[in-house]
């Protein structure tokens, strides 16, 4: 194995670990209060849909979405029974950001966001973008689990998922070490 293909495997394995979010981060951001803010809000009772309009924003813990519209209701899951709420977000771009366990912050941003607190799962759709720890992913359609940690990217036909990793930094004492 060449160095740089280990180099690039290092990389590889640097940006999925640090583009997951610990399970603890997001536990404990859905145990806070939700504050959303914006120009007009709507309600439909008897569909258990509530639209928020204009320049909206939203947070809960360390999470914050920003966005045109949101709209957020209810679905049953058919295996278990149980409600789950569905945060739709539509802006150009609407922005997903939360920050993690460690202290750095991911940023999801696209067309659309669709986030399932309950199912630990948020979707972004439409010109798709990753950021965490200067290291980005785009494409079409991104999901990202935060329960168990997995990024997935997908493109239309006609293009590409791209990920820009940055180089790892290594402080000066680690480098005087390594010279040794």
């Amino acid at each position: 194995m060449t160095i740089k293909k280990f180099t690039t495997g290092i990389l590889l394995t640097s940006l999925i670990f640090g583009l997951a979010a610990p399970a603890n981060a997001s536990k404990q951001d859905l145990n806070q209060e939700i504050t959303i803010k914006s120009k007009r809000q709507s309600a439909d009772l008897k569909n258990k849909i509530a639209s928020y309009l204009d320049d909206v924003s939203i947070r809960q813990g360390s999470i914050s979405i920003v966005a045109d519209i949101v709209q957020v209701y209810s679905e049953i899951n058919d295996i278990t029974g149980e409600n789950f709420d569905i945060y739709l977000a539509k802006g150009k771009p609407a922005i997903f950001k939360q920050q993690l366990e460690d202290g750095s912050l991911i940023s999801l941003q696209a067309n659309k966001i669709q986030y399932q607190p309950d199912q630990h799962t948020i979707t972004v759709s439409g010109n798709a973008q990753v950021k965490q720890a200067g290291s980005k992913m785009s494409g079409d359609i991104i999901t990202y689990n935060t329960l168990n940690e997995k990024l997935e990217g997908q493109s239309s036909k006609d293009e590409h998922v791209t990920t820009i990793l940055q180089p790892v930094q290594q402080d000066s004492s680690e480098l005087k070490k390594e010279s040794e």
